[in-house]
């Protein structure tokens, strides 16, 4: 049986890894933060039958920020696999906290390498890097061998774990890939994100609970695909014999205003009624297009998107609406509900 460590287990794609890796015989230990409150939403279902797959499911607390906790884990673990998901991963966020972001996100991928080496082990490691390390694009569509550009803390932070992974692979000869993974969704996403908190907002206004769904920038362009897609690219990535970094992207791209135009047609309402600007939700510096071209992926891995924009919204859609059901209508709760004043 092989044993998988997942940093980030309660995360979107945390969860949908855990998923896959159980279902494919594995023995799967996440780390979690230490918090007064449970955060363990997305994988509490993976508890519901211990004969399953609890019993090969272990939650340790840790800390990216705690190196010696790290060592601590790897050497009584001996994982198998390593796939380093955690991180401050809120693009727009990080231009507000961009000292906590970069030590999480940058120097925390150098803790866990460390501790590799610290501990003695010697599994494969993935890390997850990002479209975000693109910015401001150099190529379309992006590959491998596009130049970095980024534009936010966020962005800068995973450019330095990408060269982190690399050059320890380099170094010191461990398997070590970078997913270069654009962005990819499900209902399982955090609701402000840009693409929950639409899916979210439209079956609220559907259900009569909001008014009003507030946005900045509906410009800016994506390569949307769909998480648990993604999560078995990450998998293939550390089946490979030798260590190497994809991309992983549909090769489309969609505007914000297309995916709102979108969900809003999901449920025959005109979004044009609904959808107010807010200056608060844009960035500092905008990325205006992101489009992967996977076919390494393809070619090397085996894999490639299957779920596709029109069908991604309808599924987020779907999955709020069921979320909803139930809720009482109150307009006066509708009417009063203003935009939040955390630019997210």
């Amino acid at each position: 049986m092989k044993r998988a460590l997942i940093t980030g287990i309660t995360g979107q794609d945390g969860s949908y890894l855990a998923d896959l890796l159980l279902a494919k015989g594995y023995e799967v230990h996440g780390i979690i933060r230490r918090a007064s409150t449970f955060n363990t939403d997305r994988i509490d279902h993976l508890y519901e039958d211990p004969h399953v797959h609890g019993v090969r499911l272990f939650l340790h607390y840790g800390d990216l920020a705690d190196s010696v906790n790290l060592v601590k884990q790897l050497y009584e673990l001996q994982p198998d696999e390593i796939y380093h998901l955690a991180a401050q991963s809120h693009v727009r966020v990080s231009f507000d906290i961009p000292e906590y972001t970069a030590d999480v996100t940058a120097v925390g991928t150098i803790r866990i390498l460390e501790a590799i080496r610290e501990a003695g082990v010697r599994p494969r490691f993935y890390q997850a890097s990002s479209s975000e390390m693109f910015g401001k694009v150099q190529q379309v569509p992006q590959t491998e061998t596009t130049p970095f550009w980024p534009r936010s803390p966020y962005g800068v932070a995973k450019v330095f774990s990408y060269w982190a992974t690399v050059n320890y692979r380099e170094s010191y000869g461990l398997h070590a890939s970078n997913g270069i993974l654009f962005n990819h969704e499900s209902p399982r996403r955090g609701e402000t994100f840009v693409t929950r908190k639409i899916s979210r907002g439209v079956a609220r206004i559907k259900a009569g609970l909001d008014q009003w769904l507030y946005l900045g920038n509906l410009e800016a362009r994506r390569d949307w695909g769909y998480a648990p897609e993604y999560v078995e690219g990450m998998w293939r990535i550390l089946q490979q014999d030798a260590p190497d970094d994809y991309v992983l992207a549909t090769n489309e791209t969609h505007s914000v205003q297309e995916f709102v135009e979108q969900a809003f047609a999901h449920v025959d309402l005109d979004w044009k009624e609904f959808v107010r600007f807010d200056k608060r939700y844009e960035r500092p510096a905008e990325v205006d297009l992101l489009i992967g071209d996977a076919t390494k992926a393809k070619r090397q891995l085996g894999w490639e998107p299957k779920v596709r924009f029109k069908e991604l919204v309808g599924i987020m859609v779907d999955a709020d609406l069921a979320s909803v059901q139930g809720q009482r209508h109150d307009p006066k709760e509708a009417r009063a509900r203003e935009p939040r004043t955390l630019g997210v």
